[in-house]
């Protein structure tokens, strides 16, 4: 396989869009920057503006302000198929009635590619997304992972500078979706091409990312390295979407010294909780709520005896035949787990 595509600085200014009749903005005066060659998530709530955003950057939607450029050049007035953009959304829109080679070299066909040089760029992407020699298969035999691939090889043919996908797993289950993601974030890495990948899905956004941007109400409310904004996603906001729900009162006597008490709230990272047997301390902390497995780890919820303030505790599955809903606890936590949000 070789490296058939070149990404470009993307930079979004200031954008703002609202619709008709709408009583908010549904982009207010949102800045980012996707370097070349690296990808960018996109997080947040239905409604929040993701699928605007990507419209906008595609041309199909213009905005009421700010500037959307590409390699520096301002895509104002610029049609949507001669941006350099590829879209791709969740429902693939594979043309039922032509083949899989028929929809990938779709887009070559329509900027007039000759035969020869369509038949050789059509082999080259479907072997770049996993499906080699597979022009003469039909749609209606493909499987949804399948599908998902030949729309993204079909985005992938004409070499675009930016690729666009709008939840582009969205409609698969969870099973084939985490196989997938590790194959896309291979393959983007191999093209050098720049992406922006919405997405509600945390799981899939920190697979695939160099960088992460978390929408709320039409505005950019955190953006940075995926690791950076795990370890301080900076509100209560980000870091319940994130899948992060121990956000408490920064006053609990519960909380180790030295914690910085000043914002009122902070983060405690489930994974830095420990649970203690009532016999190993006196007086117990709190009450087991509930027990739940997932997998390799389990979620135990704890409820504190002063206050009714709750806690989820993640514990490896293997430990969790000890713990039983009702059961007195004490509740140890780690410094290191603590952010001031």
């Amino acid at each position: 396989m070789t490296r058939s595509q070149q990404g470009a600085d993307l930079s979004i200014t200031a954008v703002s869009v609202t619709y008709d009749g709408a009583s908010a903005a549904a982009l207010d005066a949102v800045t980012m920057t996707v370097p070349s060659g690296s990808v960018t998530a996109v997080l947040g709530p239905s409604g929040c503006g993701k699928s605007t955003l990507l419209r906008v950057i595609a041309g199909l939607t213009s905005p009421d302000s700010g500037l959307v450029t590409l390699d520096g050049a301002d895509l104002a007035g610029v049609a949507p198929h001669r941006r350099g953009i590829g879209l791709m959304s969740q429902s693939n829109s594979l043309f039922p009635h032509l083949n899989v080679g028929g929809n990938v070299e779709f887009g070559l066909r329509m900027r007039k590619v000759p035969v020869g040089e369509r038949r050789h760029r059509v082999a080259e992407v479907l072997e770049l997304v996993g499906l080699p020699g597979w022009q003469d298969r039909r749609i209606d035999s493909l499987s949804g992972g399948e599908a998902q691939r030949v729309a993204l090889a079909r985005t992938l043919a004409p070499a675009p500078k930016v690729v666009l996908l709008d939840e582009p797993l969205g409609a698969l289950d969870r099973s084939l979706r985490d196989r997938l993601v590790p194959d896309l974030a291979e393959l983007f890495t191999l093209l050098s091409v720049t992406a922006v990948y919405v997405t509600h899905d945390q799981d899939e956004a920190f697979g695939i990312a160099d960088q992460l941007a978390v929408m709320k109400a039409g505005r950019i409310v955190r953006i940075g390295p995926p690791a950076e904004v795990w370890a301080d996603p900076g509100s209560e906001f980000v870091a319940r979407f994130l899948g992060c729900p121990n956000v408490v009162d920064a006053h609990l006597e519960i909380l180790p010294a030295g914690v910085d008490r000043s914002t009122g709230r902070v983060l405690v990272r489930s994974d830095s909780i420990t649970l203690e047997s009532g016999s190993a301390t006196a007086p117990p902390d709190a009450v087991i709520h509930s027990v739940a497995f997932r997998g390799e780890r389990c979620t135990v919820v704890v409820v504190l005896l002063d206050g009714g303030t709750s806690f989820e505790v993640s514990i490896a599955s293997a430990e969790a035949a000890a713990v039983i809903a009702g059961d007195l606890v004490g509740v140890r936590i780690d410094p290191s787990g603590v952010r001031a949000i």
